[in-house]
């Protein structure tokens, strides 16, 4: 049985951090437990856009990016068969991934490697290799994997010497209207090019476990079909700003919004993932909503007031160490707001997603950070000092060891 994976499994905003109760978002923001970002082992350069002003042709693109971007073909156990010996019982999935080094790692969704520990990788010329799931992190849907092949030193070196890595752009320079270039394997057509624009940033994109969301996505109306996940999305100069992720659950596959994970994101979190074997989250521990002006109107807040209110706290996490409150409800069952905070680290927050963006890719576990709070019409600095993700899952090979989801 053969399965296109798009990543289309509950509509729930987590961005490494939302789980949403009624029109409540519940973020449990989890820095990294990891100190600064680490300088990337044996990476690509980052890409400047003011090294290269000229855009190359579509043509050219493709002829030097091509032989970067491989077909993935994942078996796992389907559900219920309880046979794994039996080739019958096992889901095909096909997707996309690229080449990220010259060690031989290759990048792709978390959500399409699924629970395999060795995926098959098909190049445009046709070689196939077997590849190590060495880390994934499903909280921002980015697997690692690392190919294996039972050949001698000399041959193996031939090999990572004959990969060809993309060059890494800087995500953070994009803007909507932004031309950018999709390369995967839609519907295991190997070899396809799709282009289009940058038609949003700072998206929140939901993932099916724990409620959570991944932050600053970028959004696409460059076609992104089943079996393109993980493929690159390339700008014009033939850098890669995103892996492609995801469609909209639930919705037409032609409604022309598709979803990637940002490059930035992607060196952040890739280093930590080849060197430890998981990411740890940003967590601030709380849950909140965007202030609307019926929710300040009914609380007494200033209508030109914005920022996001806080519901909920996690008891004894961050949030509830720095005294914020949350919301109550009196003996009539009416829901009087807690803290609404309308600044960090005297950037301005206007919505859910700005804080969530925030944290996610500028922070990690130990940070501190000063949250601007209205409270009882004044504003006070609260100082938090951020956590690592409490729910997060051990290791990949912990996890299959224990049985562990």
């Amino acid at each position: 049985m053969i399965k296109q994976f798009a990543f289309a499994t509950g509509i729930l905003f987590v961005v490494a951090i939302i789980m949403v109760t009624g029109p409540l978002n519940r973020v449990i923001l989890t820095p990294s437990a990891v100190v600064a970002q680490t300088q990337q082992i044996n990476s690509p350069s980052q890409g400047n856009s003011s090294s290269s002003s000229n855009p190359l042709s579509l043509n050219t693109i493709f002829k030097q990016t091509e032989n970067s971007v491989v077909q993935i073909t994942s078996k796992t156990p389907t559900a219920g068969v309880s046979n794994p010996v039996n080739q019958s019982s096992n889901t095909t999935t096909l997707g996309s991934g690229f080449v990220y080094d010259k060690q031989g790692h290759i990048l792709t969704n978390s959500h399409l490697v699924g629970d395999a520990k060795v995926v098959d990788l098909t190049f445009p010329d046709g070689n196939r290799y077997t590849a190590k799931v060495i880390a994934g992190d499903v909280y921002s849907d980015i697997a690692v994997l690392q190919i294996s092949q039972n050949t001698s030193q000399s041959q193996q070196r031939q090999l990572l010497s004959s990969l060809k890595p993309l060059a890494l752009g800087n995500s953070s320079n994009l803007e909507v209207a932004d031309t950018v270039i999709a390369i995967g394997n839609p519907f295991g057509l190997s070899d396809a090019m799709t282009t289009g624009i940058v038609s949003g940033i700072g998206r929140s994109i939901p993932i099916s476990v724990g409620g959570f969301s991944i932050p600053n996505a970028i959004q696409t109306d460059a076609r992104v079909n089943p079996g393109d996940s993980g493929g690159p999305l390339l700008d014009t100069r033939g850098e890669m700003i995103g892996m492609n992720t995801a469609i909209v659950p639930g919705t037409n596959r032609l409604s022309g919004i598709g979803f990637a994970i940002p490059s930035n994101t992607i060196t952040k979190i890739v280093t930590i993932l080849i060197q430890k074997g998981y990411y740890p989250h940003p967590y601030l521990g709380l849950i909140f909503g965007t202030l609307t002006s019926d929710l300040a109107q009914d609380n007494g807040i200033p209508l030109n007031l914005k920022g996001v209110y806080v519901d909920r706290i996690t008891e004894n996490g961050p949030a509830d160490k720095a005294g914020i409150h949350g919301s109550t409800t009196d003996q009539y069952l009416k829901k009087h707001l807690g803290d609404v905070i309308i600044a960090v680290d005297g950037h301005n927050i206007t919505k859910r997603d700005d804080l969530l963006n925030y944290i996610g890719q500028k922070k990690i576990a130990g940070d501190n950070i000063t949250l601007a709070v209205y409270r009882n019409g004044h504003v006070i600095d609260l100082k938090a000092t951020l956590a690592a993700r409490p729910s997060l899952l051990p290791p990949l090979t912990t996890r299959r060891a224990s049985g562990n989801s």
